[in-house]
């Protein structure tokens, strides 16, 4: 097939990015979450001949960001320099917001509102609030009315254990307030749904580790630069691989979503990590003025909505949108990332497409979507050995799936993500050249 366009609109042309180490949760980490961008973002300004002050916005996704960051798009752009006059917003879809930072300034620039965008993600998840429950904020507010003595030592009387009780927002965050399920569970579901073994599952994860292991001996983490803390440490790579992770050491992991019965342990499970990655989006005026290198373009984007009991299938719908609106098969696609939320979830995604039931009956095919290749998907490792910051990850497989294209002189990728919630994300990448 030849180029193919986006659906509508100009061009959209990624330039070039970045990403910190994704450091592994191990207690509060060293970084906040625009500690974690305003590094990585001002490595990527200072390799181009772009004032900070030319950008027409700043977009960030995040999921969680701290009580001193609202806005966190905001006050990272500020603290790189673009000054005052250049807006900037955040943006929220679970684990894809990275992913819809980017195709929010795809979709501006495509339209002619913007020429050059710094978009990407961002998530300090060792950070996460731990909250007071309802019955400490009542608590609270009485004691706060209470001005007599006597007033206050009958609110001290009333205080109880069960006030102290924490809210862990991480562990509130990853659980579904409509159907009431962890996203672990959920993948519980999927595991059971498509018969995937507990074995099946840890050798994938075996595998992202083993994958990791020989990108990071290669060399072919290039977007990576290096973090430093207030102490002078420097943290230069991902923290979280296991390059001796094995199936049989995995095996000894307990389930943690379903003690009795489960397949899910924290091994074949994606980790809970803080990074950043930020990408230069820039229309063909833009390129041109600026005198910018092109890495490749955004073609097309897809945001999809499923069962959020079965959310970890959202790639799945998402990628068989895109395919089907540009009449493409499997066989289009030289290289494919889905974030390794979880083992279970990547091989689901894998199953139902070709599963012909459920690409009739969910994603009204005519028939089974295909076979992805294993040697070209995710072939530097996932979620599962990288980590999955959640408002960094979208931003971050986009920009890896670029290098591999560059790397193997490929030309066309999918990057893709499940939503917690119930919806998937995909992106449609060309490389230019």
């Amino acid at each position: 097939m030849g180029q193919i366009q986006r659906r509508r609109g100009r061009p959209v042309y990624i330039v070039d990015g970045a990403r910190t180490p994704f450091l592994k949760a191990q207690g509060p980490g060293p970084f906040s979450a625009s500690d974690l961008a305003v590094q990585a973002g001002r490595q990527l300004l200072l390799r181009h001949p772009i004032a900070p002050e030319a950008f027409d916005e700043v977009i960030l996704g995040s999921v969680m960001p701290g009580p001193d960051e609202v806005n966190i798009a905001r006050v990272a752009a500020l603290r790189l320099g673009c000054g005052d006059a250049v807006p900037a917003f955040t943006v929220q879809r679970n684990c894809a917001s990275g992913m819809q930072a980017l195709d929010t300034a795809a979709r501006n620039i495509a339209s002619g509102q913007s020429e050059l965008v710094l978009a990407g993600g961002v998530e300090a998840m060792s950070h996460a609030p731990v909250l007071w429950n309802t019955l400490m904020t009542t608590w609270l507010y009485n004691w706060s009315r209470a001005r007599s003595v006597s007033s206050r030592l009958h609110a001290l009387a009333e205080l109880r254990p069960a006030h102290l009780r924490p809210v862990i927002g991480l562990l509130r965050g990853l659980t579904d307030p409509v159907v009431g399920l962890t996203m672990g569970q959920t993948a519980e579901n999927l595991a059971y749904r498509f018969a995937i073994s507990r074995e099946v599952m840890d050798a994938y994860a075996v595998e992202s580790h083993r994958r990791l292991a020989h990108a990071v001996e290669q060399g072919w983490l290039e977007e990576i630069v290096p973090l430093y803390d207030e102490r002078g440490n420097v943290y230069g790579e991902d923290n979280g691989l296991r390059s001796d992770s094995s199936v049989e050491k995995l095996g000894k992991l307990r389930p943690v979503f379903d003690r009795d019965d489960g397949r899910v342990t924290a091994g074949n499970s994606a980790q809970v990590t803080d990074g950043a990655a930020w990408l230069i989006l820039a229309s063909e005026e833009a390129v041109e003025r600026h005198g910018l290198p092109v890495m490749g373009r955004i073609v097309d984007a897809q945001w999809s909505g499923l069962d959020p009991a079965q959310m970890g299938l959202g790639p799945a719908h998402a990628m068989s949108a895109i395919l089907a609106r540009h009449e493409m098969a499997v066989e289009d696609i030289d290289y494919w990332e889905i974030n390794e939320a979880f083992a279970a979830q990547v091989l689901a995604c894998l199953a139902a497409w070709e599963d012909e039931g459920y690409c009739r009956e969910e994603l009204k095919r005519d028939g089974v979507v295909g076979t992805i290749p294993r040697e070209r998907l995710n072939v530097d490792g996932g979620g599962v050995s990288i980590g999955h910051p959640v408002g960094a990850s979208g931003a971050r497989i986009v920009l890896h799936l670029l290098k591999v294209l560059e790397r193997n002189g490929a030309k066309r990728g999918m990057a893709s993500l499940c939503i917690g919630g119930g919806q998937g994300g995909a992106m449609l990448l060309e490389r230019e050249g």
